[in-house]
């Protein structure tokens, strides 16, 4: 067809009512003369045109990028699929297929019927009759061994990382960040995708659903399958997990569908059904993971149309169904209800700034936000800094999204100034209570004059929706740098800065942030605020201590009493000194001290040591922080602190024994680094904390069960 002829009549095609896909618009018209003479078709005779979308976002995984070539193989297997009538850059005019779409006369969620069901299985059975040779060349990281069908499962999830992640991730990363999806977690799935019966490869059409099967009118053939873009070449398994979902079959019939599938299969390639039972799972795993990806983005854009609450319900409960459904095959850890997720849409959203008229009314919410009346405006980052603070949190790329067991932290520059957007997360259930407020620790802090690198607060709010925020200073290294850890331990400098900080704390006036510290015995409180966390684990964490021969909260009390430990000067103290609340910087103050949420009052050798406990500490550095440490502060902070520490030592081992476990039964927060370290080495913590106590390993408890936790 010259080009001519082609573009008018494409020209003609677009003026007409389109039926839209996700990748193409479809047109249907009649053929004019001098088209028809191009094609060899009667004037009149009715086709399709295939217009790519411009628009359209990169979702899909393909094989082969010329569908004219897979749809030239299909002829003498499949003669009544659309044929390839002519083609340019971006279009393509195929043969209109008689009938009616499944999906006009039995919609999803509906059942299908029985002898359809046995047409749909005979057609995917007929598309392993297509010769490998009549198919286009396969990309060069296509498995050699056209059988190996866990080489096959492991290059589509590659290839899903590759052709769907990545180009979105620049747009929509933090977005997925924040919704508790990493950046590796495709190439994760990869990994795991375990040994898998071998199956011989044949042609796929992997996007079988409702729209694509056309229902003929005389029924010969009952059905035709339309659409083979994203036609590809392996597993068949492959194409009926994929058709099992996407076809949104009731629970019910999904046994009857992979019966009919596997029937009409062994009449044609038996070896195809080898290992159903075992291996179908991995393949709707897979579907399940990366569909993940095109369904936020899908939900997320559609609110880009005509924003409204409606459209912005919808949107929520769609990405909560498919992150639940993503849950497993991805490990995803503590999804979000839909409240996180509403306020995450919108500001992604918001942070675009593109809506229609009605659209704007909701999306100029997102740059209102209420002080809180007990911050005023800050001087360095007024009011109006803090708006443009909260438009820009939303496309905070994901290398600047940060997701910890209590909140979500998003890094904006602002006006030259880079900031820290700080949420608290919805739900959360932390078993280690808070004491303080963070805001009123770091003024204090602040105020002063202490020489303590800690953020600095600017701003304290709630934005829409109900969404309370803070904004502080950004203590990393640099805006296009991660922030730097100390996750294997301090250096020498390091421990030295971090002893000096501690002390400076005790010039911080605690009776600001605690006025009535330092009246009861701390390791008194300490010991009862560690029996009345054990006292409300949830029933299953509980009974699963008594089996490793871990005491009751009674019985752990009595243990814990047998210690007295002398009264030292109370002072302020951080109280979660992991490694990941600690960050590196490049000046004599060595480290910046985040995350202040379990700070307290109490006994400053308690700070110390749980941050040896917390953190990999070799001896040397261990003997050093502690000398420095003692040099450095009175003897009201220091008296018989030789005695006494390893009784904090030892407390904050059996609190991890307790609590780590407690996140091995519930998951929670398991996806933060320094819990996932902490669990990894549970059976250490666990032989440790029973042995600090006095208690052996019970007699009837299973050996393997701590094995196991290992």
């Amino acid at each position: 067809m010259s080009d001519r002829v082609f573009r008018a009549f494409v020209r003609d095609a677009e003026s007409t009512q389109a039926s839209s896909g996700h990748h193409n618009r479809n047109y249907v018209l009649p053929l004019t003369e001098s088209a028809a003479r191009l094609v060899g078709r009667a004037p009149g005779t009715p086709v399709t045109v295939r217009v790519r979308r411009a628009d359209a976002l990169p979702v899909v995984i393909r094989t082969w990028q010329d569908e004219a070539a897979v749809l030239g193989a299909l002829r003498g297997v499949l003669p009544h699929a659309p044929q390839c009538l002519g083609k340019r850059d971006g279009y393509s005019i195929h043969s209109y297929v008689e009938g009616v779409p499944l999906s006009t006369i039995c919609g999803n969620g509906k059942p299908v019927d029985t002898l359809l069901l046995q047409a749909l299985a005979g057609l995917l059975a007929q598309m392993t009759q297509v010769r490998r040779a009549a198919l286009p060349q396969l990309p060069y990281s296509w498995p050699a061994n056209h059988s190996d069908s866990q080489a096959f499962l492991k290059t589509l999830a590659r290839l899903a990382d590759e052709q769907i992640r990545r180009p979105n991730w620049a747009e929509f990363g933090g977005l997925f960040k924040a919704l508790g999806i990493a950046d590796d977690a495709l190439l994760r799935f990869a990994e795991r995708v375990p040994a898998m019966t071998r199956r011989p490869y044949s042609l796929l059409h992997a996007d079988l659903h409702r729209d694509n099967l056309i229902v003929s009118y005389d029924g010969s053939p009952p059905l035709i399958c339309v659409d083979w873009e994203l036609a590809t070449y392996g597993d068949p398994l492959h194409d009926l997990a994929t058709h099992l979902v996407r076809m949104r079959y009731p629970d019910h019939q999904w046994s009857e569908v992979i019966g009919a599938w596997a029937a009409a299969m062994r009449g044609f390639r038996s070896s195809a059904v080898k290992g159903l039972t075992k291996d179908l799972r991995h393949y709707l795993d897979f579907e399940r993971a990366q569909s993940v990806y095109p369904d936020v983005m899908r939900a997320a854009c559609s609110l880009r149309e005509s924003f409204t609450q409606k459209r912005l319900d919808e949107a929520t409960v769609e990405v909560h169904r498919a992150l639940r459904a993503a849950e497993e095959p991805l490990r995803l850890r503590n999804v979000p209800a839909e409240g996180e997720i509403e306020r995450a849409l919108f500001r992604w959203l918001a942070s675009r700034g593109d809506g229609d008229v009605g659209g704007r009314y909701w999306i100029a919410k997102a740059g209102y936000w209420r002080p809180d009346p007990r911050f005023g405006e800050h001087p360095d980052f007024p009011h109006a800094a803090v708006r443009e603070a909260l438009l820009a949190e939303g496309a905070a790329p994901a290398d600047r999204v940060f997701k910890g067991t209590a909140h979500l932290n998003s890094v904006v520059c602002v006006r030259d100034t880079t900031v820290v957007v700080r949420r608290k997360l919805p739900d959360v259930s932390r078993r280690e209570p808070k004491y303080l407020s963070e805001h009123v620790v770091l003024w204090a802090i602040q105020e002063s004059g202490a020489r303590v690198a800690a953020p600095r607060v600017l701003a304290l709010g709630q934005s829409y929706p109900n969404d309370s925020f803070a904004i502080h200073t950004y203590v990393g290294t640099g805006l296009d740098e991660p922030p730097r850890h100390p996750v294997n331990g301090l250096l020498p400098h390091e421990a030295d800065a971090l002893v000096d900080q501690l002390c400076a704390l005790t010039a911080v006036d605690h009776t600001v942030v605690a006025p009535a510290a330092g009246e009861t015995d701390f390791y008194e409180w300490l010991k009862e605020q560690l029996v009345d966390l054990v006292r409300n684990l949830p029933k299953e964490s509980l009974q699963l201590a008594r089996t490793l021969g871990l005491p009751d909260d009674w019985r752990l009390r009595e243990i814990l009493s047998r210690h007295r430990l002398s009264p030292r000067a109370p002072a302020l103290l951080h109280g979660d000194l992991n490694p990941w609340n600690l960050v590196q910087r490049d000046d004599p103050l060595a480290l910046t001290l985040i995350d202040w949420e379990m700070a307290l009052v109490g006994d400053p050798l308690y700070d110390l040591v749980r941050h040896i406990h917390l953190t990999p500490t070799r001896p040397e550095i261990r003997e050093r922080m502690f000398a420095r440490w003692e040099q450095s502060l009175s003897p009201e902070y220091t008296r018989n602190w030789r005695q006494d520490w390893l009784v904090y030592r030892w407390i904050e081992i059996v609190r991890s024994a307790y609590i780590d476990l407690d996140r091995l039964v519930t998951g929670a927060s398991l996806d933060a680094p320094n819990v996932r370290r902490a669990v990894d080495s549970y059976a250490g913590t666990l032989a440790a904390a029973t042995a600090s106590l006095g208690l052996p390993m019970p007699a009837t408890a299973n050996p393997y069960l701590a094995r196991a936790l290992a």
